[in-house]
């Protein structure tokens, strides 16, 4: 059996050297010059370690259809875990508090909780808001900054009822600073030979003092909410980790980093992300205002509106095709198998970088351009299986898909509703910003306050349009069906139906 292509290794070096001379500035781009080169899969070999890359689509699907390959915990995740633990998005899958906690919190991300989170988010919505409006059309909006404020203030309100108010401070929250440096020293050390990591005592240093920042935080929260009368405390995340059937101590601490993390950075990526494409693109730009424009007019925003925000969602969709925040997922099979044709070890983790995945030619009609009506409903059968995976794959999928979605779809439509935006550069150039996530680097643009948009009438309290009922059913004897029934009810609720989701036994079993 032939071997994987790749640039071939050198004795002790493996292939260090061609890493090193790489004009690649991120590791995406790496991943995309070397797919270019080698094709679909390739293979290096660093610090000993043979490092598989599989991202065409077929090979995608090949492994994920397959329930012999599940998620790794690759190098980099592995570092992670020094500051995340066990928590959902590093937990090996084997390990009993990652099948507790997804358990127990999954069903706060269902689609009947959805309406739950929509207050919090738009109170942190309209702070930013309120604050672009006050600072005036002169003022220089560092868009990844201030969504990057939002999205972290809104999973800690909705979440932990914490209010970090990071829009009445001039600096970042002490999170922000200790999460970002955590999170590129992670990705570097998963690089780094050990003897070298050993001497390298201001970064060791700097990388302790970060975690225990960040966990100097997750214990204040827990200490506040314990000193909390029952009665005040809120039905949140938090409280559901506290309770009776709850967490561990040591994992709760571990969760909240995760949601911390995970919660706030890929979605203030996606918003910097969208913000970009569409003052590149005008016309969509216009068309996503015009369906603001005559589902709201100027009045706030209420839950039954984002049903009919349809559009909107189609960009979200398009900008995480072209733009993954979480770029990479690893994929590793429980005995040696083939994959294309080549040989795989048990045990060996093959990385898929989505932002190559989601440009496979064999699957998008004119990859590289922006057209959020690939995601339009009459369109979305079109797409193949395992084609847009943003969210992961399968039960270690994203449980907070419809958090996100949900969360984007409003501050976009209150941006477009309330401000003409413009870049500060006119020539302003996508770079990208990479830690374990991406964003744009540098995207800063001045806000203009619309003076006249379409009068609407307010919706009624309780959903007048007339929903038509959905039934999701799920059950199988792995437990992945519930990812997959609950993100097919949550993008059935924002199309508009009102859905039911329930577990229900399989016959003869």
């Amino acid at each position: 059996m032939s071997e994987i292509p790749g640039p071939k290794p050198l004795p002790l070096l493996g292939n260090l050297a061609s890493v090193l001379s790489t004009s690649a500035q991120t590791n995406v781009d790496f991943a995309r010059e070397y797919h270019e080169r080698y094709g679909p899969i390739f293979a290096m070999t660093l610090g000993g370690q043979r490092m598989i890359f599989a991202s065409g689509h077929a090979l995608v699907a090949e492994m994920c259809a397959d329930p012999r390959w599940s998620k790794s915990v690759h190098a980099t995740l592995a570092e992670v875990r020094a500051f995340a633990g066990d928590g959902l998005f590093t937990a090996h899958t084997g390990e009993p508090n990652w099948a507790a906690a997804h358990r127990l919190l999954m069903p706060a991300f269902g689609p009947m909780a959805m309406r739950d989170w929509f207050p919090g988010m738009l109170d942190i919505a309209e702070q930013m808001f309120t604050r672009w409006a006050r600072f005036g059309p002169d003022a220089v909006i560092d868009v990844g900054d201030d969504m990057t404020r939002l999205t972290l203030d809104t999973i800690a309100l909705t979440a932990f009822g914490l209010r970090l108010n990071s829009f009445y401070s001039e600096t970042m929250h002490p999170f922000v600073g200790a999460m970002t440096r955590s999170l590129v020293e992670a990705g570097a050390r998963s690089e780094r030979l050990p003897a070298v990591q050993s001497l390298m005592l201001g970064a060791n240093r700097r990388y302790r003092a970060d975690i225990d920042t960040m966990r100097g935080i997750t214990e204040r929260i827990v200490a506040d909410r314990i000193a909390q009368p029952a009665e005040d405390r809120p039905d949140d995340l938090l409280e559901r980790m506290l309770g009776t059937d709850g967490l561990p101590a040591g994992n709760i601490q571990y969760q909240l980093a995760t949601f911390l993390i995970a919660g706030h950075e890929t979605t203030s990526g996606l918003l910097t992300f969208v913000t970009h494409e569409l003052l590149a693109h005008p016309a969509l730009l216009a068309r996503a205002r015009q369906t603001v424009d005559r589902v709201l007019g100027d009045r706030t925003p209420a839950f039954e509106d984002l049903a009919d925000l349809g559009y909107l969602g189609q960009i979200l969709r398009e900008t995480l095709r072209l733009h993954p925040t979480a770029p990479a997922f690893a994929l590793t099979p429980d005995q040696n198998l083939t994959l294309g044709g080549y040989e795989v070890s048990a045990d060996e983790d093959v990385l898929v970088m989505l932002p190559t995945l989601h440009r496979d030619p064999a699957v998008w009609a004119d990859p590289d351009t922006f057209d959020p009506d690939r995601f339009a409903p009459e369109r979305m059968a079109e797409i193949p299986e395992y084609a847009w995976m943003p969210f992961g794959h399968g039960a270690r999928a994203c449980i907070g898909r419809p958090f996100a979605l949900q969360e984007a779809t409003l501050v976009l439509a209150m941006m477009l509703q309330r401000f003409d935006l413009e870049r500060c550069d006119p020539d302003y150039e996508l770079v990208i910003q990479e830690t374990l996530t991406i964003k744009p680097k540098d995207l800063r643009v001045r806000a203009v306050a619309r003076t006249s948009r379409p009068v609407q009438v307010a919706p009624a309290a309780d959903s007048p349009r007339g929903r038509d009922p959905l039934l999701v059913l799920y059950g199988s004897n792995g437990g992945s069906s519930a990812s997959l029934a609950r993100t097919i009810a949550a993008d059935s609720a924002g199309q508009g139906f009102d859905v039911t989701c329930r577990h229900t036994r399989l016959a003869g079993r």
